[in-house]
């Protein structure tokens, strides 16, 4: 059966869009970006292009939305990223009762060329809260310095998210879950929390951590553990007992037994010594 796709914008009076285009924000003319917006979406919400001239990103922030293109239908969850080519149709519409998004439409330029090979239309647990942000910033602000002081972030976080994840989709999602981990050393992380997250099998997870750091998961996790010990007996006067807890460790014993089996050195020694 041939699936057909229509130019549609059907969007209810409950939806709740604030856009950001080159009039307002000439800034965005740098990235190539020909209009962004900022979205809170519920009810009817219904969009489609034919023929559309450029790229086209849908994030979700909250709740879900669904995404057909020519190769099938796709669920855009929470933290999900939607990358539709330029020339290529599709149609995305709410489906939860909210659908909290972030969009762009980049110029098809040499810049964005990248997103034609992209490997799948939906980049699960992206991170992009960042670009959220800026892009709010871009909304309300009225200076041209501090709009512009937040399109290198905007830059930074699309460039590595949209070009890198399409291109080595398992090692950026595995970077992600590090990132996260690294951000909350003192949760008791576990192989399986960690497969969860990413909904990896443990078999996978351990050959993708030898391939992307050269340790199993567990390792990489003690690795960074010590890694943000050493920064803070260095840099700060925390007592010993306070740092092991802030990595994870709540037994000061257990701390230092494993501090000194990893850096040779007891954490006491490693702060005496500098």
């Amino acid at each position: 059966m041939t699936t057909t796709f229509s130019d549609i914008v059907n969007i209810g009076p409950e939806c709740i869009e604030r856009f950001i285009d080159r009039v307002n924000v000439p800034e965005i003319r740098h990235l190539d970006i020909e209009l962004a917006g900022c979205s809170n979406l519920s009810g009817k919400y219904r969009v489609g292009r034919v023929f559309p001239a450029n790229h086209t990103l849908f994030y979700t922030l909250n709740g879900a939305g669904v995404v057909r293109t020519p190769d099938g239908e796709f669920t855009l969850p929470r933290n999900a990223l939607a990358v539709l080519k330029a020339n290529t149709p599709f149609e995305v519409k709410i489906a939860a009762s909210r659908w909290d998004i972030i969009w762009l439409n980049l110029s098809d330029t040499p810049r964005w060329c990248a997103v034609h090979n992209a490997k799948a239309p939906v980049i699960e647990h992206c991170e992009l809260g960042v670009v959220h942000h800026a892009m709010e910033i871009l909304y309300q602000e009225q200076q041209p310095t501090m709009r512009a002081a937040v399109m290198p972030l905007i830059e930074k976080h699309l460039s590595e998210t949209v070009l890198s994840a399409n291109a080595h989709r398992h090692p950026n999602r595995l970077s992600r879950l590090f990132a996260t981990i690294d951000n909350q050393l003192q949760l008791p992380w576990t192989v399986k929390a960690m497969c969860d997250r990413v909904h990896y099998s443990a078999p996978h997870l351990h050959r993708l951590c030898l391939a992307e750091f050269g340790r199993s998961p567990v390792q990489q996790l003690i690795h960074l553990r010590m890694e943000r010990a050493k920064k803070l007996l260095l840099n700060t006067n925390w007592p010993i007992s306070h740092i092991g807890q802030y990595v994870g460790y709540p037994n000061v014993f257990n701390f230092s037994k494993r501090f000194s089996k990893s850096v040779g050195i007891s954490p006491s020694a490693f702060r005496k010594q500098l």
